[in-house]
């Protein structure tokens, strides 16, 4: 098998000699054929397989002809709108647009369309009126059923059916797209593909639906938010491929979309193979010209150990996308990986990650997730450890000394970040000197995300006194150890369950810190994760009970503001977030205040009080009038 790039044009097909392609792959990224990008994976998993693919990226959706180049491929097209949600690619939390895009050459904005899944879906659909479309990757993944739409505030569609496509793939697609390929290769027709695990499809008729789920229809959760958060909470619990359940959504009378189990979570020696194939490890050379794409300097030097998540943070869709049970490679294939870091021209010695979606995540939460699936309404570490939790860094160590011990590797850092959590419920302190020892450059970050224990259980992220462990633990080894290392955590800013109250003790914890964050991430609320259910319906879907979410973009302002109340182009919204609160105790001179009073003002101190929710919302009524 020749290593190169796959064919991007007709001559480049040609030059294969091939007279057509299997698959024409439309991706809103650029093409960079490297396995931190679905893209890539996919295509080479398909190529190992003995599958002609074409790659159409970034087609002018505005030309049916961007996407005619290879002429109608043999068995369908497939479709990813690229690493990222159009969506969030385009627009930030205050749906402002962004200047540049990172998976672009040049890092130039604006080379796809909002909701590509759709507009490429549509666009292909107008020239073939039968070929088979499947679509993927994290934007079809999220979207697979009715799911709240941030940008447009609406409730929208499953993506399958907005699309137009015949097939939608969710997880990451390594074992389905070869069962799916295989199936039309045979010649089975797309409509009969129901059969597949980690697929979602469309259909008339339930006759042929078994062992389902029926979710509330489409008109009932646009109908009642509290129907969407039941609705919701039924997928978050069946999302495991072992315990998780065929579903069934209705649109219409004759309508539905279903969604199969998801897919086996691959074995080691899979993983091992997936990331062996032949990958350029590159962007193609036609950006050169451009400046190359942005996106791979982060992860060209970075490797990639496991998959999935079992912490189980709400505002993440790990558990829908990636899953709760962790996948790993071996540390031959990863040490082989990196040896070949060694012999890059460009690389300088230096290892920027070893991780995934939790870098100290090696093995299940426990042994019989990979028999009997993960547990449906339990998490592994929130609100506590669980009594069954398996915790071992042993694994995770042996590979870290074997990177930092090849020849040309000069450090080995841990970026993709760790949880501390997890760290503190490990008996055995050796990680955590070695981390500190050999992995850490200065400053490890970490992600609180928050101190108040009301918002983080919304969060579902462990209560503030365990981060203090943490942070007391972090300290006295770089004391040990004689070294001068510090925490940045990753806060955020107006998640459901924020009220002004606890976005005032965030900035307190930092003024006691002395640390005022450079940057502050709002809540975004994507698609399917929980806390975007709790944005939408008021509701906790766990539990049903009523959240408190700070929705209007002035408070969501002065949220934003008091954790970064140093800045004096804050000053106005800190102190107007202050008196809403009734905690002007904190406007003065005093080394527990936050901001100073006005030149010559004289500031009557109130008693501190709990926040009133009612004050807050009278205040922009006020604004408003």
């Amino acid at each position: 098998m020749m290593k190169d790039f796959l064919p991007v044009c007709k001559e480049d097909m040609e030059a294969r000699g091939w007279d057509e392609v299997d698959f024409a792959y439309v991706i809103g990224d650029a093409y960079v054929d490297h396995p931190s990008f679905g893209h890539a994976i996919i295509s080479r998993v398909l190529e190992a397989n003995n599958y002609r693919v074409g790659i159409i990226s970034q087609p002018d959706w505005k030309n049916r002809k961007s996407i005619d180049i290879y002429g109608k491929p043999r068995l369908g097209f497939i479709i990813s709108a690229g690493n990222m949600d159009s969506m969030v690619n385009h627009y930030t939390v205050s749906k402002k647009r962004r200047h540049n895009d990172a998976y672009t050459p040049g890092g130039v904005y604006g080379k796809r369309p909002d909701y590509a899944t759709v507009v490429y879906g549509n666009l292909i659909r107008q020239t073939y009126k039968d070929v088979p479309i499947i679509i993927g990757g994290i934007e079809a993944s999220l979207r697979r059923l009715a799911h709240y739409d941030y940008w447009s505030d609406t409730l929208k569609r499953s993506v399958l059916l907005d699309s137009g496509a015949d097939l939608l793939l969710y997880g990451m697609g390594e074992r389905s797209i070869v069962e799916v390929a295989d199936a039309l290769d045979s010649g089975l027709d797309i409509r009969d593909i129901t059969f597949i695990p980690g697929t979602v499809y469309k259909t008339k008729s339930l006759e042929s639906v078994y062992d389902a789920i029926t979710l509330p229809s489409f008109n009932e959760l646009k109908e009642n938010r509290r129907k969407y958060a039941e609705s919701f909470y039924i997928q978050y619990m069946n999302t495991d491929p072992f315990s998780g359940r065929r579903m069934v959504e209705k649109y219409g009378e004759h309508l539905y979309v279903v969604q199969n189990p998801a897919s086996k979570p691959l074995t080691t020696a899979e993983m091992d193979r997936v990331y062996g194939l032949n990958y350029m490890r590159t962007y193609h050379p036609s950006y050169e010209a451009a400046g190359g794409v942005p996106a791979i300097e982060e992860i060209k030097f970075s490797l990639v150990s496991n998959r999935g998540c079992f912490g189980g943070c709400s505002f993440c869709a790990l558990t829908f996308h990636q899953g709760r049970i962790i996948q790993t490679r071996s540390h031959e294939s990863i040490i082989n990986e990196a040896k070949a870091f060694t012999w890059d021209s460009d690389f300088k010695g230096y290892i920027h990650d070893v991780g995934g979606p939790t870098a100290n995540f090696r093995h299940p939460s426990c042994r019989k997730q990979l028999t009997k699936g993960v547990c449906k309404n339990k998490q592994c570490l929130f609100p506590e450890p669980c009594k069954n939790l398996y915790v071992d860094h042993q694994d995770y160590l042996e590979l870290l000394r074997k990177l930092r011990e090849l020849p040309g590797v000069k450090k080995v850092f841990i970026r993709s970040g760790i949880r501390f959590d997890y760290v503190n419920a490990d008996p055995d302190p050796t990680f955590l000197k070695e981390l500190c020892e050999y992995h850490v450059s200065g400053q490890l970050k970490v992600a609180p995300e928050h101190v108040a224990d009301p918002v983080l259980k919304r969060m579902g992220k462990p209560g503030n006194r365990v981060y203090r462990k943490f942070v007391q633990d972090y300290q006295r080894m770089n004391e040990r150890l004689g070294k001068k290392q510090y925490l940045v955590p990753y806060l955020m800013s107006s998640h459901p369950g924020s009220t002004m109250k606890e976005a005032i003790a965030l900035a307190e914890y930092l003024r006691d810190l002395g640390y005022m964050p450079e940057q502050v991430q709002d809540f975004y609320p994507t698609p399917s994760t929980l806390s975007t259910c709790m944005y939408y319906t008021g509701l906790d879907p766990r539990t049903m009970e009523p959240v408190y979410v700070p929705k209007n973009p002035h408070e969501k302002a002065m949220q934003r503001a008091l954790i970064q109340y140093r800045n004096p182009k804050n000053y106005e919204l800190v102190r107007e977030a202050l008196e809403s609160a009734h905690r002007t105790d904190l406007i003065g001179y005093d080394k527990k205040c936050l901001i100073r009073p006005r030149r010559g003002e004289t500031v009557k101190k109130e008693e501190h009080r709990p926040v009133k929710k009612k004050a807050i919302r009278n205040i922009h009524k006020k604004k408003k009038k």
